[in-house]
């Protein structure tokens, strides 16, 4: 089901793509540096009237080549991902010609142990096809806890928030994050502020870091942010499910700034099927 987090989380890594280099530098893993990043088209429907979509695209261009990078945020297991991911990666691979990593970004572990795969396809003892995500989830990110380590890199410092808003560690890695936005301008905190509000969702943890940011934040600038962000991934997610809306109604979401209602009209984005429902 797609939600507010949900929608935080890709906003985030389409937002500072260099967090995946990050991320997978930290946990050894063997991928090189980018030298570009490009987002590409999340659709992957074909002629026929069946739509797949995924979350986040991104073309990863390295000094040893590039490769394609869906991203997918997952906060439960979901059977029908089993067999939709592995046509991703066929679909991408066939498009774009280039070797296909799929990213799964969760917050609890069951999720990552299950999304972790591999996930097969065949006959018998033989294997058509293999795929196996490469998760970033509570068992993989590091927990930063260390406020001079967060302030070093902000956005996987963010990262390591939302993927471990369900862990106990996670009080350490809000302070340390909280004491790291301080240490650069205030613009460019304020937005990681929203980006790790957002991702941690209705979560307790969410209430801490409500906290944190009253201490620090307490400038209209911030609210404005924190709105702009809301309204932004409320629009997305609507886009996500096709409701169709107007430019007037478009508008109208995108220039709320009541922190309570963009918050009811998100719980019901998840399930209307109309935008006139959205307003009910």
């Amino acid at each position: 089901m797609v939600s507010s987090n949900h929608e935080a989380m890709h906003h985030l890594f389409q937002d500072n793509p260099e967090v995946f280099a990050r991320a997978t530098r930290a946990l050894g893993l063997p991928f090189p540096d980018p030298t570009s990043v490009e987002l590409l088209p999340t659709d992957v429907t074909e002629i026929r009237p069946l739509e797949r979509r995924l979350d986040t695209v991104l073309r990863v261009t390295t000094a040893e080549g590039a490769f394609v990078l869906p991203i997918e945020a997952q906060g439960r297991k979901d059977e029908d991902k089993e067999t939709f991911w592995p046509y991703c990666v066929a679909y991408l691979h066939e498009k774009y010609g280039l070797p296909v990593v799929l990213l799964v970004v969760c917050q609890d572990k069951a999720t990552q142990e299950w999304a972790s795969g591999p996930f097969t396809t065949g006959f018998s003892d033989w294997t058509t096809q293999y795929t196996q995500p490469l998760v970033l989830g509570p068992d993989s990110v590091p927990a930063i806890t260390d406020p001079a380590a967060a302030a070093e890199d902000i956005p996987l410092a963010t990262l390591s928030a939302n993927t471990h808003a369900k862990d106990k560690a996670v009080d350490d890695i809000l302070k340390a994050l909280a004491a790291a936005l301080e240490t650069i301008d205030r613009d460019t905190g304020e937005h990681f502020a929203v980006y790790t509000e957002l991702g941690l969702g209705k979560t307790r943890a969410a209430a801490l870091w409500r906290e944190l940011m009253t201490s620090f934040y307490r400038s209209e600038t911030f609210e404005h942010v924190r709105a702009e962000g809301e309204a932004r991934i409320l629009l997305r997610v609507l886009d996500h499910r096709n409701i169709a809306m107007s430019d007037a109604i478009r508008e109208r979401i995108a220039n709320c700034t009541d922190h309570a209602q963009l918050d009811r009209w998100a719980d019901k984005a998840v399930d209307i099927e109309t935008i006139d429902e959205l307003f009910m």
